[in-house]
């Protein structure tokens, strides 16, 4: 099991964030998460590059997971998002 502050600063302390929602979808015991995340270390890499990108950097908190799920942007393709 994990904890959402764990994961919040496993992914802070690893990339450059512009934005993060975490929901944890498992009723709070830590098994499944969801995030979104906005980073400039996106830039240039596509939806496949940025997912295995975030895999590797999470794949201790991932491996106690029992389910996880990203959607991740650049800050201009969130603020595209947004704006809609």
């Amino acid at each position: 099991m994990i904890n959402l502050a764990d994961l919040e600063a496993a992914i802070r302390n690893a990339i450059p964030v512009s934005h993060l929602e975490i929901q944890d979808q498992s009723s709070g015991c830590g098994e499944s998460y969801a995030i979104v995340l906005v980073s400039e270390a996106f830039e240039g890499k596509g939806t496949l590059a940025r997912h295995r990108f975030v895999n590797d950097l999470l794949k201790d908190q991932i491996a106690q997971m029992h389910a996880f799920s990203q959607k991740t942007f650049t800050p201009k393709q969130y603020q595209d998002l947004v704006a809609k």
